[in-house]
């Protein structure tokens, strides 16, 4: 019979209790989620000089050496936590390539890049289209990318957060310092802002 994987919350209490091992499956267990986030963030004009894989593997030694500050404080849910650490990583990344022309205020997010404006746009389109008609699904995707740039960053984001990263609701809540009550409810709005700006097209 298969062992089951130890759950994060089952890591950090065995970490808490000086378990060696569980800090290090603790340390590299969102590897994958974390390099997807950077991903789908990372402008692609710095897609040649910076790797997505050398920004998490900084925001893992970030989170090594202040693990035991987040233990005693558990300031907020893990994942989320090892987010921000990645975040603040790639907004370094951004500074340094970019001679420091982007502020690093996260009250208003960058734009999504093209490649994953488009990437959003495909998980918001509903799959009813007939997949003999790729050139009618390639303009809806393009006309929902379109409106998904004149949505307001917030609605945006919170949409990246839900169906880019694919964060859970409670995930997303802590990103953004809301309710998950009050995420679920700014999802809706943004999908109903996104509809209005296509017309009120359902699909």
């Amino acid at each position: 019979m298969a062992t089951a994987t130890p759950d994060t919350d089952d890591l950090l209490d065995r970490t808490a209790a000086g378990d060696r091992a569980a800090r290090d499956q603790l340390l590299v267990r969102h590897r994958a989620k974390l390099r997807r986030m950077v991903a789908v963030r990372l402008d692609r004009r710095l897609a040649a000089r910076v790797d997505p894989s050398d920004i998490v593997q900084e925001a893992l030694a970030d989170a090594a050496r202040r693990l035991n500050d987040y233990m005693r404080e558990r300031p907020m849910a893990y994942y989320p936590w090892l987010r921000r650490l990645a975040a603040d990583r790639l907004d370094k990344a951004h500074r340094r390539h970019t001679a420091g022309r982007r502020s690093v205020g996260r009250e208003e997010p960058p734009p999504l890049p093209a490649e994953s404006a488009l990437e959003l746009a495909d998980r918001l389109l509903a799959d009813n289209t007939d997949p003999a008609d790729a050139a009618v699904r390639r303009e809806r995707r393009e006309q929902v990318r379109t409106a998904l740039g004149r949505l307001a960053s917030v609605d945006r984001e919170v949409l990246a957060l839900r169906f880019l990263e694919r964060l859970s609701t409670a995930e997303t809540a802590e990103v953004l310092g809301l309710s998950p009550g009050a995420v679920r409810l700014r999802v809706m709005r943004a999908l109903d802002r996104l509809r209005d700006r296509l017309g009120g097209d359902e699909s």
